[in-house]
């Protein structure tokens, strides 16, 4: 995380749900994964991308690329300004082992991505 990024959290219930970057006259929506979402708009802009876009995307599917080049189907299971920890998606079976890899922040689609459907 930038140092100049301003937090922006939900109005109805204080959840952070992203940041805004300022660049020259505007400002740039960045997701809860240091994703911009936006180009340079203005501030009420920003902020409406940040509240639409929610917390829904952190519970999809994604897939993590592996050290040797090949994806790997996760889950996200925490987030911060620091890191990002994923699962390996076990489809909830409770007896599968749990593997969590950490990824820095921010994190590109080129080493976490929206599954593909």
């Amino acid at each position: 995380m930038e140092a100049d990024w301003i937090e922006h959290r939900r109005a109805s219930d204080g959840e952070r749900v992203g940041w805004m970057k300022p660049v020259d006259e505007g400002f740039v929506a960045i997701d809860l994964l240091g994703r911009r979402k936006t180009d340079v708009v203005d501030w009420m802009h920003a902020e409406e991308t940040l509240d639409e876009l929610g917390l829904g995307y952190l519970a999809d599917p994604h897939e993590l690329r592996l050290d040797g080049g090949g994806w790997l189907r996760v889950r996200i299971a925490e987030v911060s300004p620091v890191a990002i920890r994923v699962k390996k998606d076990d489809w909830g079976d409770m007896n599968a082992p749990q593997i969590y890899y950490t990824v820095s922040f921010p994190v590109t689609e080129d080493q976490l991505r929206p599954l593909s459907r």
